[in-house]
């Protein structure tokens, strides 16, 4: 136990707050207070080392443990004064805290110690007895619900039965005998839920609690958010165990819970709620309508000021902004916790941007404040103002965004089908941390309890997700599948629209704008521009898609799919006759048929990105997606034979099911397509060459300047494909610049999508001006699975089971398709130095993947235009770490 590493115990005293690793966040935190001269109730933690031991014990606490934590008591004891079910009762709390923050993981257990006995000491040192009697049935619920596993209804039912009995409408109101009545009732009803009574020895309790901590490191909702939010599972978490301080003790006491900004603006104003004469969960949990902070000055104006300084001084110590919990004991303030609050994305980049501003923080320290997610939050759209529709009512704008889809009463619901990719609401009463698993994937959420920091708030925010809560008009029947709003009752299914930034709810469902990119978000991607190493493009197939690229920061295109301007409708045709061609003439005319159109169509998108570059891919489509479905077409032919129709048809339709079944293949994504078809048919190439050579002179002659042109070929295995390939590019180019009695710069590349290419890239760039990673297809074929059966399939029974980490069509899978891009760059440049490569696949606007793209010595990622302000960001992002492990 002498290894700082392997100790599994820490009084307040020794922590600091870089020891989160083993001190958990909330611990390291509450002894950096401590050691800052902060009041902070003393006590100590238990380490997240003695966390992780035991779970890989199974559930068997490491020796020496219990021994640690009842030595930690008796100093606890000495320094306090007090004993745990002594004459002089020493009360604790106990919560967990890991080294991440978790909403809700375990909910706190307060008032731990009090018993039959120290109710009547408690009482007599206060001079309050309602207040020893209020503590004691709150710790008979939290520690049966919490610990036991009594379901938390059974205690909510008897006192809301107790308070209808006397008429009264809040905790409060009841008097000392009514809490002596409930604490019989709560003992009573434990007795029958668990078939024995709860312990009443002190210590028993705590080390049940801490037991209790301890498993909650592995329950679903903890699983479910750590997934979400890629935190590892092997952390652990620490337990916190402190002196109890009152917030309960009357009218000069309370509890509460402030932001040192408003998070969900970022604006620097007051932020926070309060309750006098409550306990902490009572502000959470929405059972009492909490007060705004700043009535806090007209009640206890002492304490308060000492808040208001006390939550300055923690904001410029920590350089962030805090989430703080405090408690006045008549009159005094302790704070309970302090941490880097959560908060919306445009709250992220108004905090990051003002600190800058105000010199706390410099720009490389304000990036690293500031998530990708975090920006992909603020290109989502919101409702449209000019909507013209009135809300059916309306509640607390607890985290900003529009939220649209189909009222659902209970998270397994959510989970079921917002996780299927149905659009739903999440309408509860308030949320709880067993709720978490439907949030994540609702779209919004709405709450009839629950105040700005409530459950629902501080988590919906987190994830970004539109939150409306304390909607107290609002009325649920969780029976029936049931809201009503005035006289109007809604059904699970209907439509509802949540304005999480305004609090309004509608009934229907309101049309949705793209989002409105503001000075914040320009400010901090702009910063990224100038840290980041990798070039950031924009995969785009039509003038509009680039144009909408270039506005977001794409600095050329790295991937035009020519494949999509052969599908339209008035082309199809033509596409169709030169596949079906019989005779070179045939496919040569269909082909000068096709020519002008992709001319105009790369003559719009090189307008829209001149003086950017831009990678056209030749065409790369398998065969059937031009051609009739075969099984259509023999359905056709049959239809015509047995209803005796008009014979030229029928023998046209012949004809073409002959000409089908000729092509069709069986597995067409591993057949006849990209270079290959190219090689059948050589024209293909050579027409499409032709069409982008006079579209870039085209654009050049109209508007003074022209792209970059890089013309990439898809789909080489072979270093000889690529060499026929590129003699029939040349050839083409070299036509049309003789014919127009002009020059231009051309670049010939391919991409590298198959193992094979990877794996003899060294051959293949004797032939390359650059490579493109297409790590799409590079995943299918590299582990040997079709996307779109994977993910509709066993992709995300392997995720949900952590057989493999994330989706590899999402995040690159590092180890496997990683490794062959990284073999790929490394054989490639051994055979041409400074050769230069990106990526065009959907990993290209991944942070993660971005991260591993910069570690692999790429030159630029490419993804869809809405993600190239995540990409540019994500770059500047992996830049920073990299330098952070050089200094490490």
């Amino acid at each position: 136990m002498n290894d700082e590493a392997a100790k599994y115990l820490y009084d307040m005293s020794e922590g600091r707050a870089d020891m989160k690793v083993l001190l958990g966040g909330k611990g390291a935190n509450l002894a950096e207070m401590k050691r800052l001269g902060i009041p902070v109730p003393d006590g100590f933690t238990v380490s997240t080392v003695a966390c992780v031991d035991t779970m890989e014990a199974h559930g068997r606490w490491p020796d020496g443990l219990w021994d640690d934590i009842t030595a930690a008591v008796a100093r606890l004891e000495e320094r306090t004064g007090r004993t745990l079910g002594g004459e002089k009762p020493l009360l604790l709390s106990v919560r967990s805290g890991a080294v991440f923050s978790m909403p809700g993981m375990m909910d706190t257990i307060l008032n731990l110690g009090i018993g039959d006995e120290t109710v009547h000491a408690l009482a007599s040192e206060a001079d309050n007895p309602r207040f020893a009697w209020d503590s004691y049935r709150r710790f008979l619920q939290m520690y049966g619900d919490v610990v036991e596993g009594v379901p938390p209804h059974v205690y909510e039912d008897e006192l809301t039965s107790l308070k209808a009995r006397r008429g009264v409408a809040q905790d409060t109101d009841l008097s000392t005998e009514d809490l002596q009545e409930l604490v019989a009732t709560f003992k009573d009803v434990s007795r029958r839920e668990l078939g024995r009574d709860l312990p009443t020895d002190p210590l028993e309790q705590l080390r049940g609690a801490v037991d209790a901590v301890f498993r909650s490191w592995d329950t679903p909702r903890a699983r479910v958010y750590r997934k979400a939010n890629n935190i590892p599972d092997d952390l652990g978490t620490a337990v916190n165990v402190m002196q109890m301080v009152f917030g309960n003790r009357g009218d000069t006491s309370a509890t509460g819970v402030c932001f040192t900004r408003n998070p969900s603006t970022g604006e620097h104003e007051l932020y926070g709620e309060f309750l006098v004469n409550a306990q902490g969960e009572d502000v959470v949990s929405g059972i009492r309508t909490p007060r705004p902070l700043a009535e806090m000055e007209g009640v206890l104006p002492e304490a308060y000021a000492q808040l208001r300084q006390t939550m300055h001084d923690l904001e410029a110590h920590y350089k962030d902004m805090q989430d703080i919990e405090f408690t006045v004991e008549d009159g005094t303030l302790y704070l309970l916790q302090t941490r880097n609050g959560k908060r919306t994305a445009a709250a992220a980049l108004r905090v990051a941007r003002d600190m800058v501003q105000e010199g706390v923080l410099t720009r490389e320290e304000a990036l690293q404040r500031v998530e990708p997610s975090q920006l992909d939050q603020l290109l989502h759209p919101a409702i449209d103002p000019q909507h013209g529709r009135s809300p059916v009512t309306r509640g607390l704008p607890a985290s900003p965004g529009a939220a649209v889809g189909e009222l659902v009463f209970d998270a397994d619901t959510a989970a079921e089908r917002g996780g299927a990719g149905e659009p739903v609401v999440l309408v509860r009463y308030e949320t709880t941390p067993d709720d978490i698993h439907g949030v994540i994937v609702a779209q919004g959420v709405l709450t009839a309890h629950g105040g700005m920091t409530s459950h629902a708030a501080v988590v919906a925010r987190g994830m970004g997700k539109p939150c409306v809560a304390g909607a107290s008009a609002i009325r649920i029947d969780t029976s029936e599948k049931t809201l009503t709003i005035g006289d109007a009752v809604y059904h699970e299914g209907d439509l509802l629209t949540l304005d999480g930034t305004t609090g309004d709810v509608y009934g229907e469902a309101l049309e949705l704008v793209p989002p409105q990119i503001n000075e914040d978000f320009e400010a901090i991607v702009s910063w990224a521009d100038d840290v980041r190493r990798l070039g950031v493009r924009a995969n785009a197939d039509t003038d509009e898609d680039a144009a909408k690229a270039r506005e977001l920061g794409a600095e050329g295109i790295g991937l035009c799919r020519t494949e999509h301007m052969f599908m339209a409708a008035d082309r199809l045709p033509a596409v169709r006759r030169m596949i079906l061609a019989e005779t070179e003439d045939e496919r040569a005319a269909a082909l000068e048929q096709i020519l002008p159109m992709q001319q105009e169509d790369f003559e719009g998108i090189f307008t829209a990105m001149k003086g950017l570059p831009v990678t056209v891919r030749l065409l790369d489509p398998p065969l059937h997606e031009f051609l009739p479905d075969l099984v259509e077409q023999s359905l056709l032919v049959q239809r015509l034979e047995l209803t005796g129709g008009d014979a030229q048809e029928l023998e046209r339709a012949r004809v073409l099911l002959g000409q089908v079944k000729r092509l069709h293949e069986q597995n067409p994504m591993l057949g006849t397509r990209g270079c290959r078809l190219a090689m059948l048919y050589p024209e293909i190439p050579d027409m499409q060459t032709r069409a982008i050579i006079r579209a870039a002179l085209a654009v050049r002659e109209r508007e003074g300047e022209t792209v970059g042109v890089e013309i990439m070929i898809p789909l080489v295995a072979y270093a000889s494909e690529i060499k026929a390939q590129r003699e029939i590019v040349e050839r083409a180019v070299a036509d049309e610049l003789q014919a127009a009695g002009a020059s231009l710069d051309v670049t010939i590349g391919t991409m590298i999508e198959l193992p094979r290419a990877a794996i003899v890239a060294d051959q293949i760039a004797e032939h390359a001006d650059f490579f493109s990673f297409g790590t799409n297809d590079l995943t299918q074929t590299g582990i040997g699975i079709s996307r779109d059966d994977a993910e509709g399939g066993f992709l995300t029974h392997y995720v949900t089971d952590e057989v493999i980490p994330s989706n590899p069509f999402e995040s690159i899978d590092q180890d496997g398709v990683g490794g062959l891009v990284q073999i790929g760059v490394d054989r490639g440049r051994s055979a041409r130095p400074g050769l230069k490569m990106g990526v065009c696949g959907e990993h290209g606007g991944d942070p993660e993947s971005i991260q591993f793209f910069e570690n692999a010595g790429l030159d630029y990622v490419s993804c869809s235009p809405f993600r190239v302000p995540i990409a540019r960001f994500a770059a500047a992002r992996a830049v920073l770490k990299g330098e952070r492990r050089a200094d490490g």
